[in-house]
This record gives C-alpha cells, structure tokens and sequence, in this order.
C-alpha cells in the first residue's frame, strides 16, 4: 500500500516557484543587458580620408577660363550698306591692307559722283573769275599808264611854258592853259590810281570767296570719297581672323561689327573665380595658367568689378612663352596665389568646407569607428583648408560628403 508523503510534495512546488523566479530574473536581465548595449554604428564604404598636417599652407584660388587676345580690333561698318562679297573666312592670315568684305550702297557712290561734279565746276568757276579780274586789272592798269604818260608830257608843258613866260615869248593865257590841263591830269592819275588799288582788294575778294567755296566742295569731295571707298572693308592689321559674323546680301547698319581680328601671339588668360574667393585677389599676384599642354607663369592685371552668374572675371597677363597648340579660345584652368600661412593646422579640404565656418567631420579611431567632432576652420585653399580647432596634427578624419549619415554621430569605416 502506497505511504502518503506531503514534504515531498512540497519541495517539488518550492523547487518549481524556484525556478520560475530564477527563470524571471534571468529574462528580465537580459533585457536590461540588451536595452543598455549601443546600436553597431553603420559602415561606410569608400570614403575618402585625409590627415591633418602642421606646417606652411599655401593660399590659392582657382578657376576656369580661356585664352584671349591680348588686343582685338573690332572692324564696324562706317555706313549702311549690303555686303556684295565675302573674300575670307575666320582663321585666316591677314594684313593691314588685306581685303575682307566688300559692300554696296548706290547712295554714296552717287553721293561720291556728285561731290566730285560740283568740285571741278567749283574750280573751273575760280580759273575762269581768276582769268576775267586779271584782264580788268590788266586794261585799268593801261589806262592808267596812258594817264601817267599824258600827265608826264602835261608837266613838261607846263614848266616849258612857264620858262617862255619869263622871257615873254608866250602869252599868259597859253601858259595858264597848258598848266591847267596838267592840273586836270594829275587829279584823273590820283583817282586812277585809287581805283586801281581798290580794283585789286575787289580782286582778291572774289578770288578768296570763290577759293573758300572751292575747298568747301573739296571737304566733301574727300568724305563723300572716303565714305564710298570705306565700301571696301580692309582688315587693318596683321593677325588672325577671328570673326566675320556677316552674309553676302546682308544688310547692315553703320556701326554693326563686321569682323574681329586678334594677334594669336599675344594673348592673356581670362579666368572665372568664385565671388566668395574673389575677396582676396588683387592686381600684380602671381598666378599659373594651366593650358593641359604645359604652365605660364602670369600675374593678375585685371579684375571685373561686376559679379556675373556668382563669378568674378580675371584677367591674367603671361609671363611666359606660350605651349605648343596655345591659341584664342583655348580652355585653360588658372590658379592664383594669395597668402602663405607658416606653422598652421591644415588637412585637406572636405566636401562642404566653407571660409571661417564651422563644420562636422568623423575622425577616425584606432578602432576603425568614426567619431563626430565640431571643426572650426580658416582660410581655404585649392585643395587644402586651415584647422583653427577640434583637431590635432596626425588626425585622421573623413573628407568626403556625409551627409548620408548626419543622424549618426559614430561610424565604421570600410574597405
């Protein structure tokens, strides 16, 4: 027969409450273990690194641009006209007396003709007057002769008689006579003589008026000349042809541009640099013209004062003789030199680093993790930018774009 035995049953619900609790507790440790364990921080692949050096830091900026002639000669119509022939086309040899377009306009060649009309009658009218006042002063200027003469043999009359008279072997009456008569001469040769010379002043009157009208008609003449002739355009230099942006029986207005001619062997290097790094350019700065085929040596000699599309023009004068292949409207890149910075901070430019900013880098532990640190930067340059605070020199940290993991602030970094 089976013992009752309620102790042994007791322990067993002791030993199973036991191991419930322990069971509990176990559970709730665990759970307590995992809640406190970090998330694994994300691994990000690729990434570009860089370490933070100390020494001397080189200031530069840098831009896109071309070459261009140093001096263009822009050729603009003198007048209206339509273009009749079209003799060269962009990139060729040219001289000063090289012929380029030549244009029509019916108005100046009739304006031409009829300038030169008018002249030559003008000059005929001058010989003819010049010939006409030479015969009246000529038939005066007998006339007074004649007088003068008549005059001369009056006096010598006269003082003959007055002789006889004296001895009493004429009379009185023949001597007044005769002495009255060369009275009466002498005054005709005083008003004669008069009017001679205002005959001459009349003279040269006319002539001056004719000859003023004369190179008036002349003045014309030459513009009116000149302007038919400015028909033929010429290239007026020696160089290249760059342009010749007109067509055989266009129309074009006086003052259009009708072509461009440049000197290929004197160029300079227009680049395109940032407004926000355009603040510290100034004239006379050294500055590398990089043409992909070699670099000039150049300096700042010009800066555009209006900002354009958030660029600001450069002109860069060379210094240098120009590469093989170097040519108007050649892509070059420029760089120009600002400062040098001694015994600074300096790693190599991140992604989003701005001028005096403050930005979020992930430096990297011995560990392989990333960690977020603030970074407060100074100048920047091509390439590089001045660490002012929140790293040490040997640092290494991430320079690529992270914006990818701006809610992270530990990552891994991969292979």
């Amino acid at each position: 027969m089976d013992i009752a035995r309620p102790d042994l049953s007791r322990k067993r619900r002791r030993r199973r409450i036991f191991l419930a609790a322990l069971t509990v507790l176990a559970i709730a440790g665990v759970t307590i273990a995992v809640s406190r364990l970090r998330p694994a921080p994300p691994t990000v692949t690729g990434a570009w690194l860089g370490h933070v050096h100390r020494g001397d830091l080189v200031i530069r900026v840098r831009g896109l641009g071309k070459l261009v002639p140093k001096n263009i000669l822009f050729i603009p119509a003198a007048s209206d006209g339509r273009v009749m022939k079209r003799l060269l086309q962009p990139g060729a040899q040219v001289g000063p007396h090289t012929l380029l377009l030549q244009l029509a306009n019916p108005q100046l060649q009739q304006n031409a003709a009829t300038a030169r009309f008018n002249l030559v009658a003008a000059q005929a009218t001058y010989r003819q007057l010049q010939a006409q006042l030479q015969a009246q002063l000529l038939q005066q200027e007998s006339t007074e002769a004649e007088l003068e003469a008549k005059y001369q043999q009056a006096q010598a009359k006269a003082a003959s008689d007055n002789k006889l008279l004296a001895r009493g072997l004429i009379a009185a009456f023949d001597a007044q006579q005769d002495q009255s008569r060369a009275d009466s001469l002498r005054q005709q040769v005083d008003n004669g003589r008069q009017g001679l010379a205002n005959t001459r002043y009349s003279e040269q009157a006319q002539l001056a008026a004719q000859a003023a009208k004369v190179q008036s008609l002349q003045a014309l003449d030459r513009l009116a000349r000149t302007q038919a002739s400015q028909l033929s355009v010429f290239a007026g230099a020696t160089g290249v042809l760059q342009e010749l942006p007109v067509q055989v029986g266009q129309w074009v207005a006086a003052g259009a541009i009708l072509a461009k001619v440049a000197q290929p062997q004197q160029l300079k290097a227009q680049i395109d640099i940032a407004e926000t790094q355009a603040r510290d350019v100034a004239i006379g700065q050294p500055a590398s013209i990089d043409t992909h085929n070699g670099l000039i040596p150049g300096h700042v000699m010009r800066i555009n004062p209006a900002v354009q599309n958030g660029s600001v023009q450069v002109d860069i004068a060379l210094d240098g003789p120009l590469p093989p292949g170097a040519r108007p409207d050649l892509s070059v890149e420029g760089t120009i030199r600002l400062a040098s910075l001694h015994h600074v901070l300096y790693v190599g430019r991140p992604a989003e680093a701005r001028r005096n900013s403050t930005i979020s880098l992930f430096r990297v532990q011995p560990d392989g993790t990333a960690v977020r640190v603030r970074v407060d930067l100074g100048l920047t340059s091509v390439g590089k930018v001045q660490v002012l605070r929140g790293l040490r020199a040997g640092d290494k940290v991430i320079l690529s774009d992270m914006s990818a993991w701006d809610r992270y602030n530990r990552v891994r970094v991969g292979g």
